[in-house]
């Protein structure tokens, strides 16, 4: 038997398309979920194109779906219990899923809301950790209208510190005040007094600003490189107080945060704001989208046939 999964394939639009893979068969410790819904994100699109994730092999890191068959040991959700994941593989239609790589779905959340959590909830949360977020901080972030940086102003503004937004644009700014931010700017522009903690998703000539702007003993938090420009620090840069530049990839499993995460989200406390919503036969036009910063908040999409509709892509320019 087979399943349809996004695989990656250079020569196709955005670097995958849609092919039949065999069914996946659990391993000790693994469910085996329909998946009914898939979050797109920067790293997808890079994977695709980088060589990181091999020719043929499936894309993705974001699912949500219902159980069809429980682990064997006895552990993790049972049949027919909706859970959200983060998991390699995760575009096809049925995935074989480590049990702490997935939290089970609160009653109230939909299935499309909570596929946006994994990556970008998680590196939201778990590089704010990592910082020392505190009810005392400044703290900056940049790539502000994006998946990460919407969950990041909103856990941010939770924890009680200072959050300034930063955007490429007026209008990519919109909401972030209703998020919690107390600053929106666009650029670094205007922004003078030192901050604790950056979540920087941008790179480039901003991560060398933001790096000028953090106060002795802060952290930098490099999340993502959206610029893809060089980040050329001048000379002495790096010299002086403490302060320091992490380096931030998700590792290990995430289940315990994306409990967390979900019913934060169930509760209202998280808003999912989903910039597009469509099947997954669109892809191509969706990963355009996404690269072109059309998408404010996260991509989501559908993948079991019975819910698909027409999609929602934000306009040109």
């Amino acid at each position: 038997m087979s399943v349809r999964a996004l695989v990656v394939d250079p020569s196709a639009p955005a670097s995958a398309r849609l092919a039949e893979v065999p069914d996946p068969v659990p391993g000790p410790g693994q469910v085996l979920v329909d998946v009914s819904h898939a979050s797109l994100n920067y790293g997808d699109l890079n994977d695709a194109r980088s060589g990181r994730v091999p020719v043929g092999a499936v894309l993705g890191s974001d699912a949500a779906g219902v159980v069809v068959q429980a682990a064997a040991d006895g552990i993790g959700p049972a049949v027919g219990t909706r859970v959200v994941a983060l998991t390699s593989g995760a575009f096809a239609e049925r995935v074989a899923i480590d049990v702490g790589a997935l939290a089970e779905v609160p009653k109230g959340l939909d299935l499309a809301k909570a596929v946006a959590l994994p990556v970008a909830g998680v590196a939201a949360l778990r590089s704010l950790r990592a910082a020392g977020l505190g009810p005392d901080k400044r703290v900056l972030v940049t790539g502000a209208s994006g998946g990460v940086g919407r969950f990041a102003v909103q856990l941010a503004a939770r924890a009680g510190a200072h959050v300034i937004a930063s955007v490429g644009s007026t209008a990519r700014g919109e909401g972030l005040v209703d998020f919690g931010a107390d600053e929106v700017l666009i650029g670094l522009d205007g922004l003078e007094q030192p901050v604790d903690v950056v979540i920087d998703s941008v790179g480039g000539p901003q991560l060398v600003a933001a790096w000028s702007l953090l106060a002795p003993g802060g952290s930098v938090q490099s999340v993502g490189w959206t610029s893809g420009e060089p980040a050329v620090f001048p000379p002495y840069a790096t010299v002086g107080p403490t302060k320091s530049l992490m380096s931030f990839v998700i590792e290990g499993d995430a289940g315990q945060d994306l409990a967390v995460l979900t019913e934060l989200a169930a509760e209202g406390d998280l808003t999912v704001e989903i910039g597009w919503q469509g099947s997954w036969d669109r892809f191509a036009d969706v990963a355009e989208a996404l690269r072109g910063r059309r998408v404010s908040g996260k991509a989501v999409l559908q993948v079991s046939r019975s819910e698909q509709h027409a999609p929602t892509l934000p306009p040109q320019g």
